[in-house]
């Protein structure tokens, strides 16, 4: 049977902070500012300004304003842009000509009404050190953006960086992901059924941008973003998704995904892609001056090669899983996650990173990396236990439990999620190669897992090539088993039966701040301890770091 995320499911109080400076009143009718400003994709001279206006049904004028103050006496740059239906009103302007490692104010002006004000920052040609909130996995309907509130609170951060799952494409149903805590929080998903048209994606991205926490986190610094899947829907493909169905009415997979990419490109604030380039193609990178070189990469659309399945593709033969063929069909050669075109760039990227001197090479990467086997469950529970539990479960239940066994335990070492870097383990020994062939200094930020990781990677001679911190999720849910198997705290044990994870936890909501300098990596795993109320506490839950040593990465010294 299948095995994937969806299948498992069945210090003080913060005080209030405002979303944004320098708000406006907001008007009865006419234009309003409903979704707030955003930034993004910061270069040394020039940062993408984003808003959406509401109350009009036809073109409007919009001015952009950059400034180095709040109230706007010295703007520096301003242009004029126009919102309108083909872009679903959202604007989005390039502007230029600013100075290098400067912050900024920004806003937009429409028919004499006056946006919220932002604040960005230019990436610096010289620094000492740089810190980024990374995050990912953020379900509207499970709960409070109570992580999102407390970034937009902190005294420093340079960018935001979002590694996808930025929106989800569920339903409002009773059974749809993350709608037990929707129901409660009247947090119901609009429109209340999965999306899959373009007028969906954009209704879903709208919605998001509505929440006060979210908007907050946009206006307080840049952010560099790429998708993960459910931005489009779960587990893609180049040439499908899991989640995706024709035969019940959902139509052409590239009709699907063009219109949540054209959303996508529309409600976020990144730079569009080049003439003749694919929306896909979302691969890029920034400089933060001589410390850090920030390379985000795509690995859902472009090239991914489909995940491979336990339910049918491991074979039964003479009544024993042929675990030798599933093997094979893993480690063949031509399972690509990058392709060739993204890997010849990734890998000149990081050759003119490490000539040029940048000290830490900081990889936004959609999905874990780590070699990171499936649970051990007979081993941690004992037999007895494990029939103990069996017997009292649902028939549905008892199967996928049974499955996990007979792939994790007795000495099979199957990994645990192949929609990750360990269903493509040939393209992972590539990329690999590359950092080796540059000498790059890597640290790997991963999402989608719902769970923080702390990982050394090796490669399959057992040399550690580089540095691996997950993040959990700012909402989506954590802690996948629990409900079968309370006893097997699965994030724990994972990190005690791998040898490249480190450290491991589900057990919270949050993010990880990730700060560099030349002599150090420092990565802290931020736990929020709720998000069932916008009440909520914020603390380092632990911190790992790291140091430079010749041509890579020192193993992971942990504290806290």
């Amino acid at each position: 049977m299948p095995l994937n995320r969806r299948t498992l499911l069945s210090l003080s109080v913060l005080p209030a902070i405002p979303a944004f400076t320098g708000s406006a009143e907001v008007p009865a009718k006419g234009v309003r500012f409903e979704h707030g400003v955003a930034s993004g994709d910061p270069l040394t001279d020039r940062v993408i300004l984003w808003t959406r206006i509401s109350g009009v049904d036809k073109p409007v004028d919009v001015v952009w304003q950059v400034a180095r103050d709040d109230t706007f006496s010295d703007i520096v740059a301003q242009g004029r842009v126009t919102a309108d239906a083909g872009r679903d009103y959202t604007v989005k302007a390039d502007a230029a000509s600013l100075m290098p490692g400067t912050a900024y104010s920004y806003r937009f002006i429409a028919k004499d009404v006056t946006s919220p004000v932002g604040r960005t920052h230019t990436l610096p040609e010289t620094t000492d050190d740089v810190v980024l909130a990374v995050v990912s996995c953020s379900l509207h309907s499970n709960g409070y953006f109570n992580a999102y509130r407390h970034i937009a609170g902190l005294d420093r951060v340079d960018a935001v960086v979002h590694l996808g799952d930025y929106i989800y494409e569920y339903g409002a149903g009773p059974e749809d992901y993350g709608m037990g805590n929707g129901r409660t929080l009247g947090r119901t998903p609009e429109p209340p059924y999965e999306i899959v048209s373009l007028t969906d994606y954009r209704t879903r991205h709208a919605q998001y941008k509505r929440d006060d926490d979210l908007q907050a986190a946009h206006a307080r610094a840049p952010w560099i973003c790429v998708f993960d899947d459910h931005e489009i829907c779960n587990n893609p493909w180049v040439g499908g998704a899991e989640n995706h169905n024709p035969e019940k009415g959902e139509g052409r997979w590239w009709d699907r995904k063009a219109a949540a990419l054209k959303a996508y490109r529309e409600w976020m604030p990144i730079r569009d892609p080049a003439p003749k380039q694919l929306s896909e193609t979302i691969y890029r990178s920034f400089r933060f001056g001589q410390i850090a070189e920030l390379i985000m990469l795509e690995t859902r659309l472009l090239a991914r090669s489909k995940q491979l399945d336990y339910g049918t593709d491991l074979k039964i033969i003479d009544g024993k899983p042929d675990y030798a063929g599933f093997a094979h069909a893993l480690n063949d050669p031509g399972r690509q996650l990058l392709g060739p075109r993204q890997t010849q760039w990734l890998g000149e990227t990081l050759t003119t990173s490490v000539r040029d001197g940048v000290r830490w090479q900081v990889l936004g990467n959609q999905v874990l990396m780590a070699k990171n086997p499936g649970p051990d469950i007979v081993r941690v529970l004992g037999e007895q236990r494990v029939d103990e539990v069996l017997s009292v479960l649902p028939a549905d239940a008892r199967a996928k439990v049974q499955a996990m066994i007979g792939l994790f335990s007795g000495g099979n070492a199957m990994p645990f999620n192949l929609d990750a870097w360990d269903g493509y383990p040939a393209e992972r020994e590539r990329f690999y190669e590359l950092i080796k062939a540059s000498g790059a200094r890597v640290v790997v930020t991963s999402g989608d897992s719902h769970t923080a990781w702390a990982n050394e990677l090796h490669d399959a001679k057992g040399q550690r090539v580089a540095v691996e911190l997950g993040v959990t999720s700012v909402t989506s849910p954590t802690k996948f088993l629990d409900a079968w198997l309370p006893d097997l705290h699965l994030a724990r044990t994972l990190a005690e039966q791998n040898p490249e994870v480190i450290a491991a936890d589900d057990s919270y909501n949050g993010y990880v701040r990730l700060t560099l300098t030349k002599d150090e990596m420092s990565g802290e795993w931020m736990s929020v301890d709720t998000i069932t109320s916008k009440t909520f506490a914020c603390v380092s839950q632990k911190r790992f770091i790291a140091y430079p040593v010749e041509a890579g990465v020192s193993a992971l010294t942990v504290s806290g």
